[in-house]
């Protein structure tokens, strides 16, 4: 059915095709690096600006948290509060989805009781400082992996810094 002809033309039109292929990605390589290539030396011949590093360095130069909380603002906080109403409550001992704030500041991490706080929260030897609070509420996945509180966090330190205000007068 195959003579040996057929095979050794296949075989030859295979190998063809992935030379033309590989001195296609040379050349392409080639015309979009600077420094010949692959190497050590070879650099970005042609970087497309994102933007990404300057974003970095306006985050950076942004306002201290404590500065910010120095002038906080707790009947903003409260409004900010509305966002955590759906699963907190603020009277003591009343836990919902999530465990009762009242009294937050100053309380251990994972010391309300009666709530299953998960593993992190709980193991946690810490107390809910003004600047815990506000790393939590950043962002709480990365603050505490694991945690089961599913909200996003509050992107603004403003927003922060007021709500722990507001929380830092329940229950005091």
């Amino acid at each position: 059915m195959f003579d040996t002809m057929t095979v050794t033309k296949t075989l030859g039109a295979l190998c063809g095709s992935l030379l033309v292929f590989l001195l296609g990605s040379w050349a392409a390589e080639s015309l979009y690096r600077t420094g010949g290539g692959h190497g050590e030396g070879a650099e970005q011949a042609y970087v497309i600006d994102t933007g990404t590093e300057e974003a970095a360095a306006v985050e950076d130069t942004g306002p201290d948290f404590a500065e910010v909380y120095a002038s906080a603002d707790p009947s903003k906080g409260e409004k900010v509060f509305n966002q955590c109403r759906a699963c907190h409550k603020l009277e003591e001992g009343a836990n919902a989805t999530g465990p009762s704030l009242y009294g937050v500041v100053g309380r251990g991490e994972g010391d309300m009781p009666g709530f299953a706080y998960s593993e992190v929260l709980a193991a946690s030897d810490e107390t809910w400082t003004p600047d815990r609070l506000n790393a939590f509420l950043t962002s709480p996945k990365d603050f505490a992996p694991g945690t089961k509180m599913g909200y996003a966090g509050l992107k603004k330190i403003e927003d922060r810094a007021n709500l722990i205000a507001y929380l830092e007068t329940i229950g005091e």
